[in-house]
């Protein structure tokens, strides 16, 4: 069986239920999820052997978060034990035109304390073929990007294929680590590199040439962004795929959802989906990529369906509450093949 290691935190995320303002309710919903975390339950329910490796406090509700990782098959035999607290994210659901807003209560959490040497990241990736991190596991601590350091390193030694979502976070990066520097030298590791015009902007300053991405409006064009994929292989010849979603958002309930990779030689552009009622789209991003290395991992010589699979599969998410995606290969696929009808499956 194929597998695959992810690398990051994993938060307890309480949202005021359907579309209440923080200021309205007297109640929130409890999800457990996170960014590298929600790439490893896609990957676990399409069948990867995959392994999650982070940091929990020894209390309650870091046992909570390790139970939500066990229930989907996700692998925790890695998972480091220490510090006082779980990290916790607020989520404000937005609606038509009123955007979703979070706020961030995750200093001093377990994996914002991480040190390298924490991790045996030689035993974590014995058998392993592929490693996932992002942009945001750098962003929580100069502890937590030292240790993301420390893995590329043992992965790239051990011959694995390794991936980012780049994943610019405006509210993150507060400690005074320098965020080019570092995402420089990890992404300089990575075969696989997933980003969307901002994360380039903010991470390297790589702009789209010729085009003002803000007068994009509900359709965002592919070609546009060929531009940031060639410089990006430029800064970081290493990469073998740089790959882009591409959102078009009419209201924080309707979007348009498609996505472009490009090898170095060829871009492939997948179709446009028209999300037009969207249940939750925290995790849409998290939904792409595991559907990606899943895709890459199955179809090796076929970017096109890979890239075709991502996609369906973040649509899909939309429609599912919570951080992870909960769809399986055989709805994905189904997607794929044309059938959005949403008919009773009996």
């Amino acid at each position: 069986m194929k597998k695959a290691v992810t690398f990051g935190e994993i938060m307890l995320r309480l949202a005021p239920p359907g579309f209440l303002r923080f200021s309205q309710t007297n109640s929130f919903d409890v999800i457990y999820g996170g960014g590298e975390s929600n790439v490893a339950v896609s990957l676990a329910n399409y069948g990867i052997d995959v392994d999650f490796v982070t940091r929990l406090p020894e209390n309650d509700l870091g046992q909570c978060a390790l139970m939500e990782m066990r229930k989907r098959g996700v692998g925790t035999g890695h998972i480091a034990f220490g510090g006082d607290r779980l990290g916790i994210y607020f989520l404000e659901t937005g609606a038509v035109s009123r955007g979703s807003k979070v706020v961030y209560d995750r200093a001093h959490s377990a994996m914002a304390e991480i040190k390298p040497g924490m991790i045996d990241w030689e035993k974590v990736f014995e058998g392993a073929e592929w490693f996932h991190w992002t942009g945001i596991t750098p962003a929580i601590s100069q502890g937590a990007a030292d240790a993301c350091i420390e893995a590329v390193k043992v992965a790239k030694k051990k011959g694995l294929t390794i991936s980012t979502d780049l994943n610019y976070r405006a509210k993150l990066w507060k400690y005074g680590g320098d965020r080019e520097a570092i995402m420089t030298e990890l992404t300089s590791y990575c075969d696989i590199i997933l980003g969307n015009e901002e994360d380039a902007e903010k991470h390297f300053g790589i702009k789209p040439e010729g085009l003002d991405i803000t007068t994009q409006g509900e359709h965002v064009k592919a070609e546009a962004f060929l531009s940031v994929c060639k410089q990006m292989m430029k800064k970081f010849p290493n990469a073998k795929k740089v790959i882009t979603t591409l959102r078009g958002s009419l209201s924080a309930s309707h979007n348009t959802w498609a996505g472009v990779l490009y090898d170095g030689k060829s871009m492939f552009k997948s179709s446009e989906y028209q999300i037009t009622h969207i249940v939750d789209r925290v995790g849409g991003g998290d939904s792409f990529m595991g559907g990606l290395i899943y895709g890459l991992m199955t179809w090796s010589n076929d970017d096109q369906k890979a890239l075709d699979f991502a996609v369906a599969a973040s649509c899909l998410k939309h429609t599912i509450k919570g951080d992870a995606n909960l769809a399986t290969v055989s709805e994905v696929e189904k997607l794929m093949g044309g059938d959005a009808s949403g008919r009773v499956s009996r």
